[in-house]
């Protein structure tokens, strides 16, 4: 295959908060920034980068596109995500299975999904 993901963009009107909130969310650390981006990188090389660009629009509706994280422990980690200020928008599945929809500080949507 020619192709594989490299980077996963979010846009944002707020760099300062949206580069805290993922960096948080993620563990990702910055790699390199200006006043337009934040381009963040696994600690461990294991997974796609993530740019945080600023655009003048604010978001409406629905992603297009979200992202799935994954995780052992569903609870602990969408009580985690939640604390640092995520919305909680919709669980689905029970139990220890299943995903829960998130909105980011500007309202991206994103799930926290069981292994």
């Amino acid at each position: 295959m020619g192709l594989r993901i490299a980077n996963v963009s979010i846009d944002t009107n707020d760099l300062a908060a949206s580069t805290a909130f993922w960096t948080a969310v993620t563990g990702y650390k910055v790699d390199a920034q200006d006043d337009a981006y934040t381009y963040l990188v696994d600690p461990e090389g294991a997974g796609p980068g993530l740019c945080v660009n600023v655009v003048p629009e604010k978001r409406e509706g629905k992603n297009r596109l979200h992202l799935d994280l994954v995780t052992d422990d569903l609870h602990a980690e969408a009580a985690r995500v939640e604390a640092l200020g995520a919305k909680r928008l919709s669980r689905h599945g029970e139990g220890t299975s299943g995903w829960v929809v998130f909105g980011d500080n500007e309202g991206n949507q994103f799930c926290v999904c069981a292994t």
